[in-house]
């Protein structure tokens, strides 16, 4: 996801939300405001690993990049090509990997990571096919070091849907229950950021 400052990269997202909206999940990237609320939660330490899954066209992963701290390693994973080669060309110094997050031990492995100490997510669990929400949140359980963190975020509007409430409730049992719940009324629409610990 983005901030708005960029025409081409907003009709992107958009044009990608129209043709695919359960893997998109919304008309709007991710304001600046709710990717700030995001990344406070990224550990600022050189021996830290964290990961970001659905970075599309890059909010998040831009604040992410400005809190990290030198040395600490930054994994971030997109499913979508064309959004991957527009993150490599914008960050190349950034390791950025093209494929399912649903992956995400076997791409720790290959980097020689033992563990993740945070996920930040830009995903529509809600609106994901439940089996593939399923294997990435076992993914990131497995991943996880103990005491790691997970963040996401899920829209005011849809916070009592089913979908919504089935998925904080499988965090629940993997994780315990959220650590942190705050609101971000500076985003289309508004959303909570969701924290859990290991």
């Amino acid at each position: 996801m983005t901030t708005r400052g960029s025409g081409g990269e907003y009709l992107m997202f958009l044009g990608k939300f129209l043709r695919n909206p359960r893997n998109v999940g919304s008309v709007m990237p991710s304001s600046q405001a709710l990717a700030r609320e995001m990344a406070r939660a990224v550990p600022v330490d050189p021996a830290a690993v964290v990961v970001e899954l659905g970075p599309g066209t890059g909010a998040l992963t831009r604040q992410v990049i400005a809190v990290l701290a030198p040395g600490e390693k930054f994994l971030a994973i997109d499913i979508d090509p064309e959004f991957c080669d527009s993150l490599r060309s914008r960050w190349p110094h950034i390791d950025f990997q093209c494929g399912s997050a649903a992956d995400l031990p076997a791409m720790l492995e290959s980097r020689g990571w033992p563990a993740v100490n945070h996920v930040l997510s830009g995903l529509p669990f809600a609106s994901l096919p439940a089996a593939i929400s399923r294997a990435i949140l076992a993914a990131v359980a497995q991943s996880l070091a103990p005491g790691g963190t997970f963040s996401t975020f899920q829209y005011v509007h849809a916070y009592a849907t089913p979908p919504a409430v089935k998925f904080r409730k499988q965090m629940a049992a993997d994780f315990g229950p959220v650590r942190s719940r705050r609101l971000v009324l500076k985003n289309f629409p508004p959303a909570y950021v969701l924290t859990w610990k290991k």
